[in-house]
């Protein structure tokens, strides 16, 4: 059969039914690994790459194999490709698919260089036999599509390559770099030159009409321009030139308006009717529309930043919404319309599969559409959800609508099925429910988040007396948890609360009982929340699917009494305490914390899920209160100094992706692994990051700290923390806690650290997990009979300690990779121990149990620096 002007149109031998579960069965179930993968996703750590890979390497991958040489066999009139061979090259790809998707989650890059393999001989297989084809072929003036084909493959053939390179850990900054050209290879290449060549005449065909003219030759056109736009991405990222990364989109997109214009043209001649058409309009319009969003947000970052990691982060931002948009509905729309026709049976039985493949159509299509477009745009958090959960069943509903019509045309002939068109009005009704059904879930999120509609949030002074001061708190959302996960404010202050996103892929939010929400924050994004004057306790939580189920929640204390304000803005009156040596006024070592000030949780973390673990480390720097009425400005890994405390087990692989963020450079040195230093431990300049992997092999407690120059000034000011790893026979305890002891050396007010005092090695306080008797403020708790495990950790830069609980005795005591007192088998019966000594970068740990309630002071038993302010208290209760 042929078009009006000739083209052919693709009919598939009646010979091909048998072939079909091969062909296209696997699509259904890379689709239900996608369904699967996006349900449980907010539950456990599933990596956003894997959906998208599933849906584009191996869903679309697997179609573009099948579908792609089918035309070109009927473009240049060759004969049907043997079964046998279609099938090795498909089996080939889609093993090589399911070993990748295996082998990245689970760092086995042997795996991945196996899976990778396999894929890329399967396309290389394919490319050569479209090569051949064109020379054996008859001539086409269609013949240009095969070309388009053939670019795709070689594409592939490099986006695999990169994404073998990039699944080896490569480190930053080359990491961010060779994503961006992964995806402009694999996404715009491998997937946007196959479906802009296969439209050409797919797309006239869906709609039944002729081919306008010239389109063929708008396609040629277009082939180099889109080439060209990838390969100035790609040159970009080879040459660190960040500047011509919008210039190569521009031209990419330009490349596709060039075979867009025809298809428009077409479609507005004779507009889409049914399922396949209205899904493949729609994702052509996404490509289209998200090309031109990604130009000017990629311009923007490079004119305002010039860094990579924010050009990525836009990538990661956009990229969810051109695989749904663009690539999940041409596949769908292009199966919809392809399969009845590879069943077979004569034009009856095509029409009444057609027919079956069709319904909800409209509906499906609009509630994918303004779904998406809904979760685009900057609307409240639980609305994207709602919205996001509509988007995704109306795509997955293609699975059951797909198995239901093979049910039917095999249970009924087609001359016994209905194959008349659906009423124009039906339609349009379909479509008009799925414009009510989203509408339905703004109105819904909006009412279980009231100040997601403009409302006014609920109030949370409860009649209190304001007190006229402010309190400011910044609370960072990452892996899982807000931290500090609980903030106390007096009570009649107001609270402005500052969210940070520091999670690298993960987007969050921070929604409170009051109504006050910060709205949906990507990767790097901050918002501010002002509270107003607080009066009671109110809980917060993080309301993407699954989050708060995780223990994303904050709580706030509402503390002491109100006091009433003089006047507005006049803060209450108090004694003159005097003035100290610091010349702040305050007695650093008895003060109390300023309003706002969280002590750090000294709780040993659980041991991390799995056996390989992934974090980022931002480096900041920034003023925070490290002793009662003394703020400095301290460097710091993600906002706390120490760093967060790391906890696995020997065997363990560690990949840290240090992300400097500072106004200096600086660098991190972990010894719980062994590396080169100058492979990882370099020092990377603000804005820059690194990837810095390891494999714990050994048991401890672990120091690890920035090794730029002069160190002593980087760890002194706040660059350094602990990673634990279990010994592989150690008992549980009762309780766990972790103590790293460091050294302060104030500068004046709000300035880093006084070099000159550390030079002379004159601290002004030793602490304990960054803050001046940070556990007189806030005791540790534990019960009579419990068994206490106590971690420590000295991080120096420069004095020892010798850690003692006065009233208590250790039964059990382990330094540095060994016991020293009792053993894991048990405590000792009759020996004790008073002190574990450490010096600088040393650590172990005690245990011990308490016969009787009481507080226990825990102090460096160097007792001037106890006295400095290395101080706590232990609470023993019944």
């Amino acid at each position: 059969m042929k078009t009006a002007v000739g083209a052919p149109v693709p009919e598939v031998a009646s010979g091909s039914r048998g072939f079909w579960p091969l062909r296209d069965l696997p699509v259904v179930f890379w689709l239900l690994g996608v369904a699967v993968v996006s349900l449980v996703h907010p539950f456990i750590p599933a990596p956003r790459w894997l959906m998208i890979h599933l849906l584009v390497l191996g869903a679309a991958g697997h179609s573009i194999l099948v579908w792609s040489r089918y035309f070109a066999d009927t473009l240049v009139r060759l004969p049907a490709t043997p079964r046998r061979a279609q099938s090795q090259r498909l089996l080939l790809f889609n093993a090589g698919v399911l070993l990748v998707a295996i082998g990245v989650p689970g760092s086995l890059w042997w795996l991945v260089v196996v899976g990778a393999l396999g894929i890329a001989v399967a396309v290389g297989w394919h490319v050569g036999t479209l090569i051949r084809g064109l020379r054996t072929g008859f001539a086409s003036r269609f013949s240009s599509t095969i070309w388009f084909y053939i670019a795709a493959g070689a594409l592939l053939l490099v986006g695999v390559t990169l994404g073998t390179w990039l699944a080896a850990d490569p480190g930053e900054p080359l990491h961010t770099r060779l994503q961006l050209a992964h995806v402009a290879v694999n996404l715009l290449g491998w997937i946007g030159l196959t479906v802009l060549g296969t439209t050409v005449t797919l797309g006239p065909t869906m709609l039944r009409t002729r081919i306008v003219e010239g389109a063929e030759k708008h396609s040629r056109q277009a082939l180099p321009v889109l080439l060209g736009g990838i390969a100035l991405v790609v040159a970009a990222v080879w040459a660190d030139v960040v500047v011509l990364v919008p210039a190569g989109l521009l031209l990419y997109a330009a490349g596709v308006a060039l075979v867009a214009w025809p298809l428009g043209r077409t479609a507005w001649r004779k507009p889409p009717v049914s399922f396949p058409s209205w899904s493949l309009a729609a994702g052509m319009v996404w490509l289209v529309g998200l090309l031109l969003v990604l130009v000017a947000q990629v311009a923007w970052d490079v004119s305002h930043s010039g860094s990579w990691l924010e050009v990525g982060r836009t990538f990661e931002q956009y990229i969810p919404y051109l695989a749904a948009g663009f690539v999940a509905q041409v596949l769908l729309g292009a199966l919809s319309y392809l399969i009845p026709v590879v069943l077979g049976g004569g034009p009856a039985a095509v029409r009444a599969t057609n027919r079956d493949l069709d319904a909800g159509g409209a509906l499906r299509v609009s509630l994918t559409n303004l779904g998406l477009l809904v979760c685009v745009l900057p609307v409240p958090s639980l609305v994207r959800v709602v919205a996001s959960a509509l988007v995704l069943a109306a795509l997955a509903a293609f699975v059951p609508i797909l198995l239901r019509a093979i049910r039917l045309r095999r249970g009924a002939p087609a001359d016994a099925r209905e194959t008349t068109p659906r009423p124009h009005g039906q339609t349009t009704g379909l479509a008009v429910v799925g414009l009510a059904l989203v509408m339905t879930a703004v109105a819904f999120g909006g009412s279980l988040d009231p100040a997601s509609l403009g409302g006014p949030p609920k109030s949370a002074a409860d009649g209190v007396i304001a007190t006229g001061h402010t309190t400011t708190v910044t609370v960072e959302a990452k892996d899982m948890r807000f931290t500090p996960a609980r903030i106390e404010v007096p009570v009649g202050d107001r609270l402005v609360i500052r969210v940070e996103n520091t999670d690298r892929t993960d987007v969050h939010d921070l929604v409170l009982e009051t109504g006050h929400d910060t709205g949906r924050l990507a990767p790097g994004e901050s918002a501010v929340l002002d509270v107003g004057v607080v009066g009671r306790n109110l809980d917060g939580w993080c309301s993407v699917v699954g989050h708060k189920q995780m223990g994303m929640v904050l709580a706030i204390e509402a503390v002491g009494s109100p006091v009433a304000a003089t006047g507005p803005g006049t803060p209450p009156v108090a004694d003159d305490p005097g003035t100290d040596a610091h010349g702040t006024g305050h007695d650093m070592t008895m003060g109390e914390p300023a309003d706002g000030t969280v002590i750090p949780d000294p709780v040993l973390p659980p041991p991390e899920p799995g056996r390989v673990h992934r974090h980022t480390f931002t480096v900041t720097e920034q003023g925070m209160e490290v002793a009662p009425g003394i703020t400095q400005e301290m460097w710091t890994y993600n906002g706390s100094a120490p760093g967060p405390t790391l906890h696995g087990r020997v065997g363990d692989t560690f990949v840290i992706r240090l992300v400097n963020e500072g106004g200096l450079g600086h660098s991190i040195d972990f010894h719980a692994g062994q590396r080169a230093p100058d492979k990882v431990m370099v020092t990377i300049p603000p804005g820059e990051s690194l990837t810095y992997r390891f494999t714990a092999t050994r048991a401890g407690i672990w120091m690890y700290h920035c090794s730029s120059m002069p160190m002593s000034a980087h760890i002194a000011n706040g660059l350094f923390g602990a990673v634990v790893i279990d010994p592989p026979d150690l008992p549980a305890a009762d309780k766990s806690y972790v103590l790293v002891q460091s050294e302060h050396y104030y500068g004046a007010e709000g300035q880093p650290v006084d070099m000159d005092k550390l030079l002379a090695e004159e601290p002004d306080a030793v602490v304990f997990n960054g803050y001046v008797n940070a556990y007189d403020h806030a005791p540790l708790q534990v019960k009579v009979g419990e068994r206490v495990r106590i971690w420590l950790l000295d991080a120096g830069p420069n004095r020892p300690l010798s850690f003692h609980v006065v009233g208590g005795q250790f039964d059990r005591t382990w330094l540095e990779g060994d016991w020293l007192l009792g053993s894991a088998e048990a405590p000792s019966r009759t020996g004790g121990s008073q002190a574990l000594a450490l010096a600088v970068a040393q650590g172990g740990f005690v245990e011990m149990v308490f016969d009787e309630p009481g507080r226990y002071p825990l102090v460096n038993h160097v007792m001037i620096d106890a006295e400095r302010g290395a101080h706590g208290v232990i609470e023993v209760t019944r």
